[in-house]
């Protein structure tokens, strides 16, 4: 279910709280996620749950009533390898500047 742009999910810093979360401490079921957020209700916790899963960052398995929410960190890494990368290389190049002429 990836309808919404890697960029979305990533815009929000509880969302990418919860990112943090579930690559530090592997798959948590919605209630585990919410009790490391004292300040955002367990339906907030849910919603930003919904947009990760529609961005494809996480993934939902079914374990009896509840899902189990697994990052999903490829699309993190298109990003980075992709759009992102442009700009990576002209600040290699600013730095490859600056070096020369720090050298001379």
């Amino acid at each position: 279910m990836r309808n919404r742009d890697v960029f979305v999910g990533l815009a929000d810093p509880t969302r990418r709280e919860i990112l943090d979360l579930l690559r530090a401490a592997g798959p948590l079921n919605a209630g585990g996620i919410a009790s490391r957020f004292g300040a955002v209700t367990r339906p907030g916790i849910s919603r930003h749950l919904r947009v990760l899963r529609e961005c494809g960052l996480v993934e939902a398995e079914g374990q009896g009533r509840e899902n189990l929410y697994r990052l999903d960190a490829r699309p993190i890494l298109r990003a980075r390898d992709g759009w992102l990368a442009r700009f990576g290389s002209a600040h290699a190049a600013q730095l490859k500047a600056l070096r020369r002429r720090a050298e001379r």
